[in-house]
């Protein structure tokens, strides 16, 4: 590890990078999940105060869970819209330009969320959290492309878990503030709900002075000078000419090749397992209960004796052990690889739920079950980011090549999206009426997905796009099937 550690401090402009693009990518994603939780109170007041001014009428209880539902949720449909227009924006305009200009929507999200108080408008929130998901949607795909394309081949599993832990600092970020001690007052929560703007301006003030990802200027815009002088200013003084080869052979395997459109990228027979991949990843993503475990942590909580006013404080433990082991998988992932580390977080979540549901039918029972239910939640959110957390983020940048990139991310976007989005509708309701069993639902996608990465999905560390394309080719091979062409790629993948 003190050896990977010695690589990337010998990158300082790939360290700024990382930092640089996380407070104002993925980090916003993170916040935005978690900060909703402590003004929703407030919020509620705002809406029905609204009402009443405008109208003179007082909301029902059902029309105000209502109007708080839906602006809880639009916040996923425009994630959605945003991960669909990132693939063709950042194919176009550079992975650089799009994280620079989408941190304008951010800011007007935050104005609109600072002022809505003082307007006495609940709809400027509703727009704001649109704003925020169109942020977010763009950001979610665009960090880690810019990220994977700019660190060295060797660091790249140990940067593209950097886009996690920002994941996992924005929801931490979004209960600390959330606190009453910080902005989770009547008078500030605006400003908490405005905090987003903030991270964008620091964006905007570093990620201009970093360069554009080098694989974007040579395979998309065809700029071998500009790209040698990103990978010098990223890498250093040094040779690159190695790194700059194997993306010309990524460009002489693609030619004559044109950016896959997600119709193309579905029909194309010679990427089926890469597609798979992504399905059963991105679908385990949302559905493996990592949100349902935070949910029941509160009850948790509350059975293992803690008092009613302190439970925010033992939400902060949650956060904090999610961001903690993402910073220690950090520390392994490049010594262990990301299909182990995949394949054994899910099975390791499969095997804690089992235990949790043990435990959480047995609490009313056995007075000390709930410690031991405590206990397994802190395992569970540790498995589950220092595996799927970490590593499914960068997944199609790695396994897809430059042509097939966009789609590959438009696609995992919008099972993202539209995972969180039908999970935050169907999960009151799976709660109601299976109360902890529907645990179970969530074992399935965990033990699903883990085995499935286990037996299907080759290693991607320390290998470029054609490599894994051809391991994923000789994995899935039948006995005695002969190669053909397809496309140049598949001429290349079979002298390998």
């Amino acid at each position: 590890m003190p050896q990977y550690l010695t690589l990337l401090l010998d990158c300082p402009v790939v360290i700024a990078a990382i930092f640089a693009a996380g407070i104002g990518g993925t980090f916003q994603y993170g916040f935005n999940i978690s900060v909703m939780t402590s003004p929703s109170a407030f919020i509620q007041e705002l809406v029905n105060a609204t009402c009443l001014q405008r109208y003179n009428v007082s909301l029902e209880t059902w029309q105000l869970s209502l109007i708080w539902s839906f602006m809880v949720s639009i916040y996923c449909i425009g994630g959605l819209l945003g991960g669909i227009m990132a693939g063709p924006l950042v194919a176009k305009y550079g992975r650089k330009r799009c994280l620079l200009f989408n941190n304008f929507v951010a800011i007007v999200g935050a104005l609109l969320m600072i002022f809505s108080q003082r307007a006495m408008s609940f709809e400027m929130i509703m727009v704001g959290r649109f704003l925020y998901g169109i942020n977010s949607g763009l950001s979610l795909p665009a960090h880690p492309l810019y990220l994977v394309e700019c660190s060295p081949k060797r660091l790249r599993g140990m940067v593209g878990v950097t886009v996690g832990t920002f994941i996992s600092l924005g929801k931490f970020g979004g209960q600390l503030l959330g606190i009453s001690e910080l902005l989770g007052t009547p008078e500030r929560w605006p400003w908490l709900l405005g905090f987003n703007g903030f991270t964008a301006l620091v964006q905007l003030s570093t990620l201009p002075f970093l360069p554009e990802s080098p694989s974007f200027l040579l395979l998309d815009r065809g700029d071998r000078q500009a790209c040698e002088k990103a990978l010098r200013r990223l890498w250093g003084n040094k040779d690159h000419s190695l790194k700059v080869e194997e993306m010309l052979e990524e460009k002489a395997a693609l030619q004559g090749v044109h950016n896959h459109s997600v119709i193309e990228l579905i029909q194309d027979k010679a990427l089926r397992w890469q597609l798979i991949t992504i399905l059963v990843t991105f679908c385990a993503l949302q559905l493996c209960g990592i949100n349902a475990v935070y949910f029941y942590s509160f009850e948790v909580f509350r059975a293992a004796g803690i008092e009613p006013d302190k439970l925010r404080y033992a939400a902060l433990g949650t956060g904090l052990c999610e961001l903690c082991t993402s910073i220690g998988c950090f520390m392994i992932i490049e010594k262990i690889g990301k299909q182990v580390l995949l394949s054994r977080g899910y099975l390791g979540m499969s095997a804690t739920l089992i235990l949790l549901i043990i435990t959480l039918y047995l609490q009313t029972h056995v007075s000390w079950m709930p410690y031991c239910s405590m206990v397994l939640i802190f395992i569970f959110i540790s498995f589950f980011a220092s595996g799927p957390a970490g590593v499914s983020a960068t997944l199609p940048g790695e396994i897809f090549t430059q042509s097939c990139k966009s789609a590959g991310y438009i696609i995992a976007c919008t099972l993202n999206w539209s995972g969180l989005f039908v999970l935050g509708m169907l999960f009151p309701v799976l709660v109601d009426k299976l109360d902890y069993f529907c645990f179970l639902i969530f074992l399935f996608f965990c033990a699903t997905c883990g085995l499935f990465v286990r037996f299907n999905v080759p290693e991607t560390k320390n290998r470029t796009a054609l490599e894994i394309a051809a391991e994923f080719k000789r994995m899935h091979s039948k006995p005695g099937e002969k190669s053909t062409e397809h496309n140049g790629m598949e001429t290349y993948m079979t002298k390998l």
